[in-house]
This record gives C-alpha cells, structure tokens and sequence, in this order.
C-alpha cells in the first residue's frame, strides 16, 4: 500500500498535533525542524534538521513528498514559487500565504473585497501621516501593527499620542519593516472561525469560537461562542468562506474577529492550524489537525461538528515550577474527565507548554473546570 508523504515545515507543538493525527490515515510526514527536541521532532521518526529560510533545506525535505504544508507562516513565498517550478506542490500557496504573512498585503486585499468588514486602517511611514489618520479616526489613541512577523501581542502597539508613536516608528524605519495603523476598536468580544478548504474546492467549517486573550496571547477558546445569535454565527461562518474563496486558500484558514455593537470586523488571519480550533481534537468529530490533512492533501473532508454542546480549551502557560509532570495527580484525580496535551517543551514564565479541554453541556461549569487546570499545571495555584 501506498500513502502519501507531507512534507510538514515547523517542528511547534501544531506539527507535534498533526503528527499525532496523521499515524491512524497512515499518513507520514516528514519534518523540517530547527532542532532534534523541538515539540514535533520528539515524536516524528522522519526528521531533517535545518532553516526554513534555507531554500536548499527546503527542497531537500519537499523532494519525494505528495505535498508541503506548514505550521507556520513564515517560509518565505519566493521559495515555494521556486519549489513550484519543480513541481513541489505547497498548500497553502504562496500567492494565498503572503495574506498571513504581510498585514498590509491581506489588508490591501481584502479591502478590494466587498462585504469584508474591517477596521479602519492606513499604511504608516512618517509621524505626520499617523498623526494625520489619527485626526480622521477623531483622534487618539491608534493601533500600531508591524506588517510582518507579529504574533501573540508581539509587534502590536497602542499609541496614545505622537510622542508614544515616534519611537516605534524610529525602530521600524531603522529595521526596515513596514507599519500599518489601525483605529482602535471598542469590541465586545474576540470570535474566530476555521475554515477548511481542499483545491477542488470542498469546504468545512466549524462552529464560531469565542477567543479569550491575556497579556496579547490566546488564552481561553469556548466553543460555541456563548450567546452567539444564528444570524451572527452565520454571518461570521460566511465572512471566513469568502475570504477563503477570494484568496484560494488550501487547508485550514483562521479567521479572527471583533465582535462589536454594530457587528463584525476582520483583524487577522492564520493559514494553518490555529489555538482557537484545539478544542476539536476532543470534542469535534474531525480535529483541526486531521482536517488541514486531508484538504492539503485533496481528500474528502470529515465532518465538523462538536460532539458536545460545549467545549473549553484553556492554554497552559509556564510558570516558575518547572516540574509540571508531578501535578498531573491532582489534575487526573480531581477531575477523570480532564483531556491534558502537553507540547513537550522547557517551561518558561508566560510560555504555551500545554492546553487542556473539557466538554459537556454546562459552558460555565466547564471552563471552571478548565481554568482550575490549566492554573495549577502551570503552578499558579496549589490546590
């Protein structure tokens, strides 16, 4: 029998997950990863070493395979395009990842698009055209987004005035990365939506997730969204497929949101598997993980739906207790309906070394469960 080979590049704790769901469709996959004990190097056989941005490395893992995916987006786009020459297909794109890559580029994008909402915005190069959209937005503060290689708060600044501005403008003119500035939305909530969409052009999508960030990173995801009309979840399912149609993506598609009084604006989107879809390892019926699989691959999509009315996902944060293994017994104990997935990696103050998810019917029972959890695994409680 034979089955296909993904070339997977990124050794994170997504890869170590799609690992986990590639073994039972008999998939391999072969890793590029930047170091032997990186998440998905402990637990994946095939593994080469080396630097995403190494085009030479790249081909390497690629040649052989049935195609290349990512858990991240940072490979840069003209090596796919070369790779592509050659017949190495990568999924998504490059002409689709440059949309997750650059926030200028989705923005500039999506802007063309009608009926995609999104904040206002502009791109910034001098203090006197921020101050300038800062007088059209009514005034300050603004938001200010470097357009590539932000991520989990990083590259993300509220300006409340010139003078806050400048410096970060002065940093980024003196790395020679471009800036976009952004109003400052008064959101109720954050909201994602996965998207799955192979290159016949077979889509899934999942459930509308409420998304809960502390200190810029992703903390809680509940799912369904608590109190999330049907016309809202509808059209927040049908932002993300049009944006998934409009820049041909292949394989899964996050597409974050800000939920506001007047409705919905688009803020970022992620072309792999994304935090807000952990909870679909254990309480959907096809994973996020299984699910970028087999769209990567152009096979039939498994089905989305939750098997539970609800589900709670809550991150698991390194704390200053670096022995986390020994807490399992209280977890395990406490609560036998716990799912634990820890990502293998050195514990870090603030760090994601874990999630943990529970399911049923009762949305604030169950992310008191989850909290309590992810809270003592990290070392933040002791009891």
């Amino acid at each position: 029998m034979t089955f296909p080979v993904v070339a997977l590049i990124g050794g994170g704790q997504l890869a170590r997950m799609m690992q986990q769901a590639a073994i039972p469709l008999g998939i391999r996959l072969r890793l590029l990863a930047d170091r032997p004990d990186d998440s998905a190097a402990q637990v994946t056989s095939d593994v080469e070493l080396g630097d995403y941005r190494d085009f030479d490395a790249l081909r390497a893992v690629a040649t052989g395979s049935t195609v290349l995916t990512f858990d991240h987006e940072h490979v840069p786009t003209e090596h796919l395009r070369r790779l592509a020459e050659s017949g190495i297909a990568a999924r998504p794109g490059p002409e689709a990842l440059v949309h997750a890559q650059d926030k200028l580029a989705m923005r500039t994008r999506l802007a063309a698009v009608p009926g995609i909402p999104m904040p206002r915005w502009r791109p910034i190069g001098e203090i006197a055209e921020l101050a300038g959209f800062a007088a059209e937005l009514g005034g300050w503060p603004v938001v200010l987004k470097t357009a590539r290689g932000g991520y989990d708060g990083k590259g993300v600044w509220l300006a409340d005035s010139p003078a806050e501005a400048e410096p970060v403008l002065v940093a980024s003119a003196q790395r020679g990365t471009a800036l976009l500035a952004e109003e400052r939305v008064e959101f109720t909530r954050e909201l994602a939506v996965l998207v799955a969409r192979s290159p016949h052009g077979q889509v899934a999508t999942y459930p509308v997730v409420q998304t809960v960030q502390q200190d810029g990173v992703c903390r809680e995801v509940l799912a369904p969204a608590p109190g999330l009309s049907p016309a809202r979840a509808a059209r927040a399912t049908q932002i993300a497929l049009a944006i998934a149609v409009e820049l041909g993506v292949t394989g899964l598609l996050a597409v974050e949101m800000f939920e506001t009084a007047d409705g919905l604006l688009v803020n970022e989107l992620a072309m792999r598997p994304h935090n807000s879809g952990h909870w679909t390892i254990d309480g959907a019926i096809t994973s996020q993980f299984e699910q970028h699989l087999r769209a990567v691959l152009d096979l039939p999509l498994g089905a989305p739906q939750a098997t539970a009315p609800a589900a709670v996902m809550v991150n698991v944060l390194g704390g200053a207790d670096p022995d986390v293994y020994r807490r399992y017994l209280h977890c395990m104990a406490r609560d036998p309906g716990l799912r634990i997935h820890m990502y293998g990696k050195q514990v870090r103050p603030g760090r994601k070394i874990g999630h943990v998810t529970v399911t049923g019917s009762d949305p604030a029972q169950l992310r008191d469960r989850a909290r309590h959890a992810a809270d003592y695994l990290s070392g933040a409680i002791d009891g």
